[in-house]
């Protein structure tokens, strides 16, 4: 047997979720690393996305949406790319289509909470995604709280879901970077979405800012893309009379991110639903202690390197960013136990696990 010839979906390194463009561009050169018998053609897309040394094949004509490229133009540009097998990394993949395809599923937060996701279409996306599902001859999640959830939404057999964690690199960028955010402050990185249970923290910044002391300046940060949480959160910040207290940065650059990871006193991560939580993995490569709910697959990614905490425990928020960012030897300690969990999760170890899992559909067809 030659070179497995792999087809990606190229619209997903220009995917408007940073979690799915962060998987793309630290997993295809990874499994180009790999030294084994592998061809991978992006397929569509941008070709100013597509990573260094690997082939693209141009999107041919079809209905101008989302759906229309998935279930025409990406089929067309398989055929004409003459792979043996697709992997969609992002959600969803054609169906019906004679090769056979691995689609990455990173979390089902649409499927099992559908009230946090209010589309006019609903019931017809959440039926593709799971039609998407169920015709794909592996799904690939990325924890296995996130492979449990996938089972009970689609009904998938487990022997079809392989968990595949994510990786990560130490640094996005050079040190020389500011993140211009006033110190001290608290990082969350991440869409600004319900499910994110922001209030709870920029509670608990005001109530250190009462307290004073080292944190009587606390600043919350906020990295990503507004899904209608900001005017909330303003309007929770000037009724505590402290609107300096919330710096809503949007979309940062990862220059940018990576100063706000290294300068942030805490990444906190207070998710309600989580595939994964590459944030919690990014600030603990960077030795940023990490607050996080003990829920969904946050757990299976922090370990014991941080600090778990239920998500509607006010009081806990409260003392466990008072303790750290009042005790440097406290944050020491978790920057330290931080940095060493990262270390097991690397893109090389991603690469090689997806590419089992290629081969494992090749012989399930």
């Amino acid at each position: 047997m030659g070179s497995l010839r792999v087809g990606l979906d190229g619209r997903a390194f220009s995917s408007p979720a940073a979690g799915v463009r962060r998987y793309v561009n630290g997993l295809v050169p990874s499994l180009r690393a790999l030294g084994v018998p592998l061809d991978l053609v992006v397929l569509g897309g941008s070709p100013r996305d597509v990573p260094g040394g690997v082939a693209h094949v141009a999107e041919p004509r079809h209905p101008p949406t989302n759906l229309g490229w998935t279930l025409v133009g990406l089929p067309i540009a398989a055929r004409r790319a003459r792979i043996d097998l697709l992997h969609a990394p992002a959600y969803t993949a054609p169906v019906g289509i004679r090769t056979p395809v691995v689609v990455t599923i990173h979390d089902v937060s649409y499927e099992r909470h559908p009230e946090w996701y209010p589309y006019r279409r609903d019931r017809l996306r959440r039926a593709f995604y799971r039609a998407s599902a169920r015709s794909a001859v592996r799904v690939v999640t990325d924890s296995a709280f996130s492979a449990a959830e996938i089972h009970a939404a689609y009904g998938i057999a487990r022997d079809r879901i392989a968990v595949v964690p994510l990786g990560v690199v130490p640094r996005f960028a050079s040190e020389a970077t500011a993140a211009n955010v006033p110190a001290p402050f608290v990082l969350h990185v991440g869409d600004l979405h319900t499910r994110r249970n922001l209030p709870v923290v920029l509670d608990a910044v005001m109530a250190l800012r009462r307290r004073g002391g080292a944190a009587a300046g606390l600043t919350l940060a906020l990295a990503g893309v507004d899904r209608g949480m900001v005017a909330d959160l303003h309007a929770r910040a000037a009724a505590a009379g402290a609107s300096e207290a919330l710096a809503v940065l949007g979309i940062v650059s990862d220059a940018r991110l990576d100063a706000l990871y290294r300068e942030a006193a805490v990444l906190v991560y207070p998710s309600l639903y989580e595939g994964f939580g590459l944030p919690v993995l990014e600030a603990m490569a960077r030795g940023t202690p990490v607050v996080a709910t003990r829920a969904s697959s946050v757990p299976e990614v922090l370990g014991d390197a941080g600090v778990l905490l239920e998500p509607d425990d006010a009081a806990g928020w409260v003392a466990s960013l008072d303790a750290i960012i009042g005790q440097p030897e406290r944050r020491a300690a978790l920057a330290e136990a931080g940095r060493t969990r990262a270390a097991a999760f690397t893109w090389e170890r991603t690469a090689r696990e997806t590419y089992e899992v290629y081969l494992a559909a090749l012989a399930a067809r």
